[in-house]
């Protein structure tokens, strides 16, 4: 995630922004009574405190120790939305308020941000925080010597392996007319080794990628279409996406006759758990003008992949 995407709150915005939870709940509840809200953990705990605190005189708010007990529930966030889903299901009779809610029409100041709370220090330390506490959840020790800069290291990982996010694949590819002079059979960068990590398990999947296009006036420096693939293989991803995903973009920048992918890969949120099945591959493609249309020319793309 680049600088440019972050927005790191500071105390005073906190306020502010408590301020205007803090009037959203005195009109559903209407001063009736003293309120408890629950705060989901861990996010909406400083953000319950900071409610209480702007509260005003003539509304208590105090923290319950349990959802049953709760009035309201608070988060800090509401991000994709799924927390409160979960919680408004369970409890459908309670309302849900967070500082921020990137679903409301309203909050095109925060949608599409990474945003850091004042609690969080730094967006870094609040990853590598997070990456202790799962060190905790599988039972390890993250003071242990060897996990130490255990956080550190995951943290920085990370950041290589979705570091495509940043990138935008018209970026890359330049696109040449000299030398494209009667050029239009196919081009092909066959085996194009790739990495990348499945959305639903963060597990990795890796493979071969085989990429093709028929010029069409314009031609692409070979190692371009190796960097495509990497764009979207260094992003949360599915096979199918990937595959279309690579397909598009050249099809899109370059505007050739005809673009092919095939993807072979293995995947280990199927060999490491579920199923435990080693030594499957997971074979997808995508075509695109000529090489879907013309039987000829998708048979030699089909041809030329296998060898």
């Amino acid at each position: 995630m680049s600088d440019q995407q972050k927005l790191i709150l500071n105390n005073e915005d906190i306020a502010h922004l408590a301020e205007v939870a803090v009037d959203e709940i005195a009109d559903h509840f209407q001063y009736h009574r003293p309120l408890k809200g629950y705060a989901i953990p861990r996010g909406g705990i400083p953000a319950l405190y900071a409610i209480m605190a702007a509260a005003p005189d003539g509304l208590h708010i105090t923290a319950a120790d349990t959802p049953e007990k709760a009035d309201f529930f608070v988060d800090d966030i509401i991000d994709s939305g799924e927390t409160m889903k979960r919680i408004c299901d369970q409890f459908p009779e309670k309302p849900f308020y967070a500082l921020i809610d990137k679903t409301d029409c309203a909050a095109d100041a925060f949608r599409g941000k990474w945003v850091v709370f004042p609690w969080e220090a730094t967006a870094e330390g609040g990853i590598e925080d997070n990456i202790r506490r799962l060190l905790q959840f599988v039972g390890e020790d993250p003071s242990r010597g060897g996990l130490l800069e255990t956080p550190h290291r995951v943290a920085k990982a990370w950041g290589h392996w979705t570091s495509g996010y940043k990138l935008d694949p018209k970026n890359i590819l330049k696109v040449f007319e000299d030398g494209a002079d009667g050029c239009d059979e196919m081009v092909i960068v066959r085996d194009i080794p790739f990495y990348t990590h499945c959305e639903h398990h963060m597990a990795p999947f890796f493979g071969r990628a085989t990429v093709a296009y028929i010029p069409n006036g314009k031609i692409v420096g070979l190692s371009k279409i190796s960097r495509v693939v990497d764009i979207f293989a260094r992003r949360l991803q599915v096979q199918e996406r990937l595959t279309n995903e690579i397909a598009e973009a050249i099809w899109t920048n370059l505007n050739p006759k005809g673009v092919g992918v095939i993807i072979t890969a293995r995947h280990l949120c199927m060999e490491s758990r579920g199923i435990c099945q080693q030594g499957h591959e997971t074979v997808t493609s995508a075509l695109r003008g000529v090489l879907k249309e013309v039987p000829e020319a998708r048979a030699e793309f089909m041809m030329l992949a296998r060898k």
